[in-house]
């Protein structure tokens, strides 16, 4: 702990998400299984390479906090998507 704030680590690992009706319900990261228990925050961002014109779909990044766990570890995640691209990735760790 830092002046009261928890620090995760961050890691920007490309990971294999399962998604009930947008959400995540299980990633698998270092050919790990994690089962997501409950979902902290859910946020949305525009990345900031996007001009208007520039593409025809807004690039969204759409942010998961969740607290998952695997027969080896548990803790709290942060998982963001790229729906320009479909692509998940593992941003952030606490645990």
């Amino acid at each position: 702990m830092l002046g009261g704030t928890v620090v995760g680590r961050y890691f920007g690992a490309e990971v294999t998400v399962v998604e009930d009706d947008g959400r995540p319900t299980r990633f698998v990261w270092d050919g790990r299984v994690y089962g997501v228990r409950r979902i902290i925050d859910h946020w949305v961002t525009l990345r900031r390479d996007w001009a208007p014109g520039k593409r025809s779909q807004v690039p969204e990044r759409k942010h998961w906090r969740v607290e998952a766990g695997s027969a080896y570890s548990q803790g709290v995640y942060e998982l963001c998507h790229e729906t320009a691209t479909g692509e998940w990735l593992l941003s952030r760790v606490w645990g």
